[in-house]
Parts: structure tokens; C-alpha cells; sequence
């Protein structure tokens, strides 16, 4: 895939989302890097429509699941219905196959229901009755949550944070950018429909490319580094694990090729470490009630670890 056609699914992202190139960008690392996303903000900052103008955008099979307490796992996945007509049953797959899911509120349904979407986000299958049936390549999950209302909620466990390449916010738009908002949609609510740029093929092909972007044995330490550093740290209770060394990678591969290079820098380890180790962290409690975020543990560890040259 050329990455000129990501800079356009990039320039069609931020028309409709204005003033977060930062949080389009990191939409974009995890889509090219092959990972998940969860973003984590307030409602009305535009959380659902970005992941709707991505998937219109990469003419992706698009489906919305509405996360709510009474959700059940098959809802999700789907499950084996009987015919009455042949006097068998068989499998009726759920949303969950498609090319882009967006979870939204995932925090509102149930520890059981959140786990059904963990054997889909790391084994890109589903196990119904001892038969596996694989999802539709490529596969990515965007969930949203609101990290402000906890009323009838359920935190999302470790295990399943963990399965996330990314997290992020997306925040209030700039005073200038609300003022074109507010301009662009004076007769529509809605902002205009983006044409689509790429395939789900592209994808696919632009995922396996990130895998060529070279990663050199300093920066391969220097990621290694950062990530032991968090098992030491005396603020953080759980550190991250391989899997998240293996994401913070992964996804500098995919920042270095989205920005034409043919390697990773450690620009890339330190743009991305927060929002790749910050949710995978579990601070002691002393810290967590000090007010003390895993944003800014990760910063301090950051600015403790030489960088390469």
C-alpha cells in the first residue's frame, strides 16, 4: 500500500475531526500496526464518529455494538440456532465479524461479556462449541469508554486492557476549531460523509509492510529498557509484560512507516510510550490515591533512561 493513501485516510480523518491530528495519528499507528484502540473521553468529543469515518474511509465492514449491562457474550460473537426446517443447528455469527468493531461504552457490560471480545482481539478467531471460526482479516477493535461516570460501570481487568495496542483521548477541540465546527454544521448535525480511499486489501497489505520497518538493536534495547524499568519502579504494582514490549515495537514500526522512514528511532519509542504502557501499568494504591498517573510515571521513567544515538 502507498503511504500516500494513508496521508489522504489522515487528511479525511482530521475534516472531520478538527484539531486532533494527534489522536487521528494514533488511529492511524494502530490500523497500519494491526492493533486495537481504546479511547478513553468524555461524550461528544467525537469518539464514535472517528471510528465510523475511519471505517467509510477504508471501505471496512463497519459494526457498532452498544455496550450495556443486560449484553450477553453470544450477542456478541453469535452462537449455534437451531432450524426447524432442517432439524440441525448451526452457527450464526455475531458483529464481532467484521473488519472494524467499535465497542462503545465497553465499561457498561459485563466482566463475562467484556471476555468475550479476548480470544477476538488476540487470536482474530471465535470458539463456539469447540469449533473455531476466524474473523474477517484485517480485524480491529476501537472500544470507548467514559472515564468520568462510574454509575452502573465495570472496569475493564488487566487482561483485557492489555490487549490493546493503544490508548488515548481525544479532548476538547481549541477554541479556533469550534468555531469552524460550529460553522461547517450550522444546517447538519451530522458532518459530511468522507469518500472511501483504500480497501480492507490495502490494509492488509500496508500491515504487512510495517513488519519490514527495521528496528536496531539500540532501540531494540532501549524499548526492552523502558519496559523492565516498570517492573522496578516502586510507584507501579504490576509492570508491563512482553506483550506490551512487543506493542510498544510494533507500533513504533508503524509510526516510522506512516513518516517514510525505513527504520525505527527512538523519537518513536518516546512518542508512543505512553499511550502503548500507561493502561497495561497498575500503580500502587499509595501513588493511584496521591493522584499519581501512569501517564506521568511513564514520562519520568522516559526522562531516567538514556536514549540512544
Amino acid at each position: 500500500m502507498n503511504p500516500q493513501i494513508l496521508h489522504d485516510i489522515s487528511r479525511r480523518l482530521e475534516s472531520v475531526i478538527r484539531g486532533k491530528p494527534e489522536a487521528v495519528e494514533l488511529l492511524l499507528i494502530a490500523l497500519a500496526g494491526g492493533g486495537h484502540v481504546l479511547i478513553e473521553d468524555v461524550p461528544g468529543v467525537g469518539k464514535t464518529t472517528l471510528a465510523k469515518t475511519l471505517a467509510t474511509a477504508v471501505q471496512a465492514e463497519f459494526r457498532r455494538v452498544q455496550f450495556t449491562p443486560d449484553l450477553l457474550p453470544t450477542d456478541i460473537t453469535g452462537g449455534m440456532v437451531y432450524s426447524s426446517a432442517t432439524g440441525e443447528f448451526s452457527f450464526r455469527p455475531g458483529p464481532v465479524f467484521c473488519n472494524l468493531l467499535l465497542a462503545d461504552e465497553i465499561n457498561r457490560a459485563s466482566p463475562r461479556t467484556q471476555s468475550a471480545l479476548l480470544e477476538a482481539m488476540n487470536e482474530r478467531q471465535v470458539s463456539i462449541d469447540g469449533r473455531r471460526y476466524p474473523l474477517p482479516e484485517p480485524f480491529m477493535v476501537i472500544a470507548t469508554q467514559n472515564p468520568v461516570e462510574y454509575h452502573g460501570t465495570y472496569p475493564l481487568p488487566e487482561a483485557q486492557l492489555d490487549r490493546f495496542l493503544l490508548r488515548f483521548s481525544i479532548g476538547y477541540p481549541a477554541e479556533a476549531d469550534e468555531l469552524v465546527i460550529l460553522r461547517d454544521r450550522q444546517r447538519e448535525m451530522n458532518p459530511a460523509v468522507v469518500t472511501a480511499t483504500a480497501t480492507a486489501a490495502d490494509v492488509a497489505d500496508m500491515q504487512s509492510a510495517v513488519g519490514m520497518v527495521g528496528v536496531e538493536e539500540s532501540v531494540r534495547s532501549y524499548i526492552a529498557g523502558l519496559v523492565r524499568a516498570t517492573r522496578k519502579e516502586p510507584r507501579i504494582r504490576l509492570g508491563a509484560s512482553p506483550r506490551a514490549a512487543l506493542a510498544l515495537q510494533r507500533a513504533c514500526q508503524a509510526r516510522a512507516w506512516l513518516k517514510g522512514r525505513p527504520a525505527v528511532l527512538p523519537d518513536d519509542v518516546k512518542a508512543l510510550a505512553g499511550p502503548v504502557l500507561a493502561h497495561r501499568l497498575l500503580l500502587e494504591s499509595g501513588t493511584a490515591f496521591a493522584g499519581g498517573q501512569s501517564e506521568q510515571v511513564v514520562a519520568d521513567l522516559l526522562r531516567s533512561l538514556p536514549a540512544p544515538v
